[in-house]
């Protein structure tokens, strides 16, 4: 009996080392499963948005007012009046490029269980928005004019003091943008989650997590962030100062036939550039 059986198991071996290999039936599932979807910064918090068409050239300039720039004065009976005016700025907002390529060979087309090409594409797509929140926090957000330095997890105080920075300035913080890390600090801050006690009772989720003394809390992912230290950042902004954006070419994508190597090939492109507008619109706060 033992011979008939290693003679059983030796008939059911493969190729490749795996028992039953031959009899065993298999089914591969005819669903590709999805990454999941990353925590963006929705565009809506940009100040100012200059699409294509307000980009004539290669880049468009932004006049500000200094703030505080005049002055009014006592002045004396019969005196001149002291002369003063508002001061002005500019900044300069050139887009950059951004690209992927991308080569399926009409093998893989002709024989995939999917449009390969038409799923890298989608994909792609993704990775721009992701590079957006990026540049958001990296070209916009880190220009703060003022930060907070938290403890080991992020506290009330750090909020109110942040909000503060903005207060000083005369602008109103609309918007809280937390990390991971920050968004479990405040998860385990009770006066934000008990119903019984002034603050956030709203559920803290995905995306727009509730309000927290008026401001408006967004995560946003790590993964999408430069680097995973910025899950221990949060930022405080006054959305109508804070940063701008200008892109002079949206997401594009420009599908060709590569003949000489038998390929179908894409290449989406973008042109965007982030930049701050006000950095006292901006207050930073940090744990360790």
């Amino acid at each position: 009996m033992a011979t008939e059986m290693k003679a059983i198991k030796e008939l059911l071996q493969t190729d490749l080392g795996t028992e039953g290999q031959l009899l065993i039936p298999r089914k591969i599932h005819d669903t590709l499963i999805e990454e999941v979807d990353k925590n963006i910064i929705p565009r809506s918090e940009a100040a100012l948005y200059f699409g294509p068409a307000d980009i004539p050239g290669s880049s468009i300039d932004v006049d500000k007012v200094t703030p505080n720039s005049m002055s009014i004065r006592i002045v004396g009976e019969g005196a001149e009046s002291y002369q003063d005016q508002v001061a002005y700025t500019s900044s300069n907002l050139k887009p950059v490029k951004y690209g992927v390529a991308i080569r399926i060979t009409k093998e893989m087309l002709e024989d995939g269980k999917w449009n390969l090409l038409q799923h890298n594409i989608m994909t792609a797509g993704k990775r721009f928005a992701e590079n957006e929140t990026k540049l958001i926090l990296q070209d916009a957000l880190d220009s703060a004019a003022n930060t907070v330095s938290g403890g080991a997890a992020i506290t009330i105080a750090n909020i109110t003091r942040a909000m503060q920075y903005l207060d000083d300035y005369d602008y109103s913080g609309t918007t809280l943008f937390v990390g991971m890390e920050v968004l479990n600090d405040l998860r385990n801050i009770d006066t934000f989650v008990e119903a019984n006690k002034v603050g956030n009772t709203e559920m803290l989720s995905r995306g727009f997590l509730g309000t927290i003394f008026g401001l408006n809390v967004i995560k946003f992912s790590t993964n999408a962030a430069p680097s995973s230290t910025y899950s221990k950042y949060a930022y405080v902004t006054d959305k109508m100062h804070a940063y701008m954006i200008a892109e002079k070419r949206p997401v594009t994508v420009t599908n060709f036939d590569m003949p000489v190597y038998d390929m179908s090939a894409a290449s989406i492109t973008q042109r965007i550039v982030v930049a701050t507008l006000r950095t006292q619109a901006i207050a930073k706060i940090t744990t360790s």
